[in-house]
Order: C-alpha cells, then structure tokens, then sequence
C-alpha cells in the first residue's frame, strides 16, 4: 500500500511555510517557505498610505501566494503522486482579523477601500486598539463579567473585539461594509474549501467564546458602545467547530491551482502555538510547552480551570479534547534580539562577523557565552512589545538598567536574553501559585534552533531541564497531524489527535538541564527583576505609559 502523506502549512508573522509529513511516522519530507511580499505593515500601505503608530497589518494575497507557492514545491521536492496526500491542516498567528464581504472577499481588494488601514489584515501585533481593550476591561469589570476570569482579568488590545471596536471607531464606513470579520486561519480554511467553519481555538482565546456559555450577551455588547449590540449575529458566526474536524475538502479550483486531488481533506484552522502542543509529544497535564520565535507563547493542558494571573485564556477543549487548555505568553522575545541587532550593534561588529562567516546573532552568542552570569551588572525589562502575561498591557515598554562606560554590546544582548527568560519565569510561577502544576518543560520554534545560549539560560532561570521538540518546523508538523485528524482512519489517517502524536510526534535526544551554580545567581537577579516588573507594571510609576503619550502628542 502507498505511503500516505498530510501537509501542514503554518503561517507565520513574516512568512508561511509547508511540510509534507509521512503520516506513519511523522518524517517530514519536504518543506517549503514563501516570504510575504508585503510583510508586515507598520509603516505605510502598498499605495504608500502612512501608518498611525502600533498599526501591525497584512496583505491576505500573500497567504494565498504561499499556499500556491508551497504546496506545489513541497510535492515536487518529494516526488510523490498528488493522490497520495490524505489531509490538509492548516495554523495561523492569532489574533489575525480581516473584513471580509459576503462573498468572502477581503475589503482591501476594493480600489476605494485600499487606502484605509481598516479595511487590511490586523496581524496578532496590532497594538493600536489598546484604547478599546482598555474601554472594554473597564467596563467588563464594573459589570462583573464572569468570563474576565477565564482571560486571567484582562482582554488583551491583540484580541478579536478590541480590534473590531477600533474599525467601527475609526473607520465605521469599512464596519458598514463588512458582511463579517474573521479569524485569518478560518479565512484560508474558507478559500481551500468554499466553508466557512470557524475553529473553536481562536474563538475561545481570541473572541471570548466559550464551549459552555458562547458569546458574551449582547447587554455586555450594548454597553461597550450600542452600535455594537448585534456584533455576534450581524458580523461573526456562532457556528463553531472543535480542533480535528474536517472542514471539508478541496474545492475543484483549488484542487487544480495546488495540484492535489478535490478528495483532499482540510482540518478547521489552529493557532500555530497550540497546535504545537500534541506535536511536541505533549498529551497529558503537567508539561508546559514554550514556543518560541518573535514571541513566546506557553500552552499546558489541565484537568481543571482555575482563574490564572495574566493568562491569556483558557479554553475547554481549546488544545486537546478532554482537557482545559491554558496559554500565556510574551509580545516580544526573537523580536527583541533582531532590534538590537539591526540598530545597536557597531560596524566593527558586523565586519568581524562577516570576516568569520558568522552572523551578527552567532557573533553576539559566542561572546556572550563567555560571560560569567551577572558579570554584566545589567537587568532588562522585556517589554518591547508591552507586555502580554502576566500583566496584560501593551503600553508598557523595554527597559535596560546598569550600563555604564564599558559596556560592551555582548552584554547587553545577554541582559535581553536573560529578561525575556526571567518573563518566562513569572509566567510559570504564575500558574504554579494557581495550584497548576509543571512538572516538565518543553519547547519549539525557531529560537531553540538557532541559540544555544538562550536555551541554557533559560534552563538556568527556571530551574528545569528543557526538552526540545525534534521537529524545526513543529507548527506546520502539529498542523500536518490535525490534517490526518481530519482525513480518517479509512483514508490511512487518525480517529484522534493522541493517535496521530504517538505515531507522529517526538523530542530530540538532547535537552537543556540547569546548572546549579548559574541557577542560584539567577535566583538573585530575578528577584530585582520581579521588583523591577511590579514598579513599571503594576502602578507604582506609570512613567513609560506618560512616556507613550508624550510621543503620540509630539507625532
């Protein structure tokens, strides 16, 4: 009998990526990437149309350039027969919403509406609508709304509602013309398939939705701005699907643009970072998995929900059937890295690293694994990009304390190491004082295979060994088994998700363990840090927020 084949395509915040995977074993054959011609927008539209500050927005063309780039390229490379791939699954970075009409069509592609910044793509780290978020958390709070507490007391300004309410703000002629605004990764499932079938993953994380209470009412809606009342019925679906279903298969025009059979099944849509969790090997509770890239995100599976500081939800259902899935996370880790690097680094730098073949990254990361933990004197807030959990505010901002004369780039690249670490930390210690416990610690992404250094550090910080996913694309791999998920034990898939990660899925042999003396050095400094985070972030000095304005006032 042939070997069967799935394809998980994880679209990530600069480019989206393929992965042809056995489904026997979960070899991954083939992977493809296509970087998006247009990024991401923060500065101006493709008209050269300028951006207000925090804007983060996409081009919905370039997810489907990477699903006709990739997909054909990935076949090709393997030399397989088309007919012998079973499923499609596909992930996303969320929360990534579009406006779309009631043909599904993208308002951006309007020539009148292609200059307006509402009518795009708001990619996950769009930060301008904090104004809303902060509207909304107030007003969620005066109203006791039980479902703050499933989102650890905060509506993040990267969520579903926050960013609606800033289009029908700002731009209510593009609200008006809206037919629905929708999750990117249900988007795509709706172009590969003709369906719209919204994954129960994003709208629990991102929308507020939940298995057993849906929606918020509309009196909550009415109260946040009456125009909003009917958000649920006149532009969103209650129609939700749990994470595994088919979607349905591939409509004829697709079928022949991608070259695979129109019997291709395609799985409802994930976010990368959960779908991550079963192809780490993770299908039990205990296990924290960290994914990290541009920025971290931490999923665990429980079987209980608790009110968690900070979390960004917890979904029933919303990672692996039978369990609460927890996400926390950090706005800014790979992110911060490439900004020092871009704009920090003296030539001399650059130029020894090109004369040795290096990168300016492995460059800083040999010279910084010389140094001695706390040699540097310096502490790092890792708030580049606000902060995520457990603080939930995008208005705080990055802080470095120490320098002095002789400090040398290296060391300050490992103070931004160490602070994004001691973030990770928080987060842990966070759900721990909840009563959740985690017993093992995992991790995926780009990061772990690219620096070494970083994941000793953190290996050190927390105080735990650190497993790493054997998969370098583990997004697309989790995203490939849900594919099978969906295909069925009659095409040669799975009945479950755990069937397909006992097959599928695996860790590397190699991990991180702690180095007890590094470990209790890093207890001292973490505790500055946490004095550090709880003075700037929690209201004793609101200096970076007054900061924020000034700069808006002065633009």
């Amino acid at each position: 009998m042939a070997t069967k084949y799935s394809i998980g395509v994880d679209f990530g915040t600069l480019s989206g990526r393929a992965v042809l995977v056995d489904v026997t074993n979960g070899d991954e054959i083939a992977q493809s990437v296509y970087n998006y011609s247009h990024g991401v927008m923060d500065e101006r539209l493709p008209d050269g149309t300028e951006l207000p500050p925090d804007f983060a927005l996409q081009d919905p063309a370039d997810y489907i350039r990477t699903l006709k780039k990739t997909i054909p390229d990935v076949i090709s490379q393997a030399g397989i027969s088309p007919d012998d791939v079973i499923g499609i699954g596909i992930d996303f970075t969320a929360c990534t919403i579009l406006p779309i009409d009631a043909q599904g069509v993208p308002l951006c592609y309007r020539s009148e509406l292609a200059g307006n910044p509402h009518a795009w793509v708001k990619l996950w780290k769009h930060h301008a609508a904090q104004d809303e978020a902060n509207r909304l958390n107030a007003i969620a709070q005066e109203r006791g709304e039980s479902f703050l507490e499933r989102y650890g007391g905060k509506i993040s300004s990267e969520w579903f509602f926050p960013k609606v309410w800033q289009v029908l703000n700002e731009a209510p002629e593009v609200y008006e013309q809206t037919d629905r605004f929708i999750e990117a990764g249900d988007w795509v499932v709706l172009q590969l398939t003709g369906n719209e079938r919204r994954n129960a993953c994003t709208a629990g994380y991102k929308a507020i939705w939940s298995k057993s209470e849906g929606y918020p009412s509309k009196e909550f809606f009415r109260a946040l701005d009456p125009r909003l009342e009917n958000i649920v019925e006149e532009k969103m679906s209650t129609d939700i699907y749990p994470q595994g279903t088919r979607a349905g298969t591939l409509t004829p025009e697709m079928a022949r643009e991608l070259g695979l059979s129109p019997h291709v099944a395609v799985a409802v849509a994930n976010v990368d970072a959960h779908v991550s969790v079963p192809a780490a090997t993770i299908t039990e509770p205990g296990k924290m998995l960290a994914i990290m890239g541009t920025s971290i995100c931490h999923c665990l599976i429980s079987d209980k929900q608790v009110p968690v500081e900070g979390i960004c939800g917890v979904v029933e259902d919303g990672i692996l059937p039978g369990y609460y899935g927890y996400e926390a996370g950090q706005a800014a880790v790979g992110d911060i890295f490439g900004w020092f690097v871009d704009n920090a680094v003296p030539e001399e730098y650059s130029k020894e690293a090109e004369a040795r073949g290096l990168t300016l990254h492995q460059l800083l990361e040999e010279k910084a694994a010389r140094l001695r933990v706390g040699e540097s004197g310096l502490l790092a807030l890792d708030w580049w990009n606000g902060n995520r959990s457990t603080l939930v505010d995008a208005d705080l901002s990055g802080l470095i304390l120490g320098m002095n004369l002789n400090t040398t780039p290296e060391e300050v690249y490992r103070a931004l190491i160490e602070a994004t670490a001691f973030g990770t930390r928080v987060i842990v210690e966070a759900f721990r004082d909840a009563g959740i416990p985690i017993d093992e610690f995992y991790a995926c992404g780009g990061l772990p295979e690219k620096n070494a250094l970083l994941m000793q550090i953190y290996a050190d910080v927390i105080n735990m060994e650190i497993k790493v996913s054997a998969s370098s694309q583990t997004p697309a791999l989790g995203a490939a088994m849900f594919g099978a998920v969906a295909a069925g034990v009659e095409a040669g898939g799975y009945a479950t998700i755990t069937d397909a990660a006992q097959a599928m899925a695996r860790v590397k042999a190699t991990s991180y363990s702690p180095i007890p003396e590094n470990a209790a050095i890093y207890d001292k400094i973490y505790q500055e840090y946490k004095r550090l985070y709880d003075y700037f972030g929690r209201g004793e000095n609101d200096v970076m927020k007054r900061l924020r304005q000034i700069r808006a006032e002065a633009k």
